[in-house]
């Protein structure tokens, strides 16, 4: 099985990120996007969910599983390689950095934020960057 989570890690925003301040991810018309699925999942359960979970329940909601599915999907979902969240529209595009805990549970930190400046300076935590949009 592959996986996506970090442990004591904090991602913090694409070197090309358009945003000076977080923004919040809409929907684009009635659909909600990766960005908005994740955003919500995390903004509303700081510390609650993993990479993985985070990951994966983006992919369960927009492809409609029902519970029942959901174990054997996420078997089939993660007996690949999957992006990991420095892929995330969170991290690339609105402005969100990501800290994994201990026990590789995550939380968003605006990047306006004094947490995130915090987090940035922190030497016990391994330092990576979102991934860029474009390449260089």
């Amino acid at each position: 099985m592959h996986t996506t989570n970090y442990t004591d890690t904090f991602i913090s925003v694409a070197d090309d990120c358009p945003v000076t301040t977080a923004e919040v991810p809409t929907p684009q018309g009635d659909k909600p996007t990766i960005a908005s699925l994740q955003y919500n999942i995390l903004h509303n359960n700081p510390y609650k969910f993993d990479s993985d979970d985070v990951i994966f329940n983006t992919y369960a909601l927009k492809n409609d599983l029902t519970k029942k599915e959901m174990p054997a999907e996420r078997k089939k979902f993660f007996s690949k390689g999957q992006a990991c969240i420095r892929s995330s529209p969170l991290t690339k595009r609105y402005g969100w950095g990501v800290h994994s805990d201990d026990k590789g549970k995550i939380a968003l930190y605006a990047l306006e934020s004094p947490e995130y400046k915090k987090m940035l300076k922190d030497k016990n935590l391994m330092q990576v960057k979102a991934m860029r949009s474009k390449k260089a």
